[in-house]
């Protein structure tokens, strides 16, 4: 019976979890929220497209990796030059497993949903926060790299990121995809299992980082 309760819980605590041994990419600090960037009149408008855009994340400890997706449910990008502004609506909902199947898929998600009973706080909590918003507050060059900077409001609290993205525009569509980058996602309230909270270091299996990347594809207003 302890083993059997005991292998969902270890599923649930190595997702979202970067690896801790090896290189990290492009960490992220979490910073206090900034002013929204404001577009020109004359700035090109761009709605996503929710059907082909999406957020990879991948969670990992030295046993093991996750990955899957979450959905965005909308989005509105505006582009003058090098100038970019937007906001972009993540549906929490939406958070899928790509790496199990079955019992342990289904499991895992409804444990990082926060829809399995008595866990509801313990990751996202989708039914009180359904959506995460993304704004951006500014693109800036930095070591050859664009860097987007923006407010991450996820679990009730905003903070500032930045991470590095590339993009392009081709005919009536532009592409924006960002490089691998992580978050501590106890900036955001999420304390599962965290090594910073948990003093017995045997208890504290999930790294604090989360690693991100957004594939966004928006077609012309």
């Amino acid at each position: 019976m302890k083993k059997q309760l005991f292998k969902p819980l270890l599923i649930a605590a190595i997702a979202f979890g970067v690896i801790s041994c090896g290189e990290k990419k492009n960490e992220t600090e979490a910073t206090e929220a900034k002013e929204a960037a404001t577009a020109a009149a004359t700035a090109t408008k761009f709605n996503v497209d929710t059907q082909t855009s999406s957020i990879a994340w991948m969670g990992s400890k030295p046993t093991g990796t996750h990955n899957g997706t979450v959905d965005l449910s909308e989005g509105v990008v505006k582009v003058e030059g090098d100038k970019i502004t937007g906001t972009f609506i993540i549906d929490m909902t939406s958070i899928e497993v790509q790496d199990l199947e079955g019992d342990q898929k289904a499991n895992l998600e409804s444990h990082l949903k926060g829809t399995a009973e008595g866990k509801e706080d313990d990751f996202f909590n989708v039914n009180k926060y359904p959506t995460a918003v993304f704004t951006v507050t500014g693109v800036n060059d930095m070591n050859g790299k664009k860097m987007m900077e923006g407010n991450l409001t996820m679990k009730g609290e905003k903070k500032n990121i930045s991470f590095p993205v590339s993009y392009q525009i081709k005919g009536d569509m532009m592409e924006l995809t960002s490089e691998p980058f992580t978050i501590d996602r106890t900036n955001w309230g999420i304390e599962f299992m965290s090594k910073s909270i948990v003093d017995d270091i045997k208890n504290g299996v999930i790294s604090d980082d989360m690693q991100l990347t957004i594939n966004l594809k928006a077609n012309k207003a």
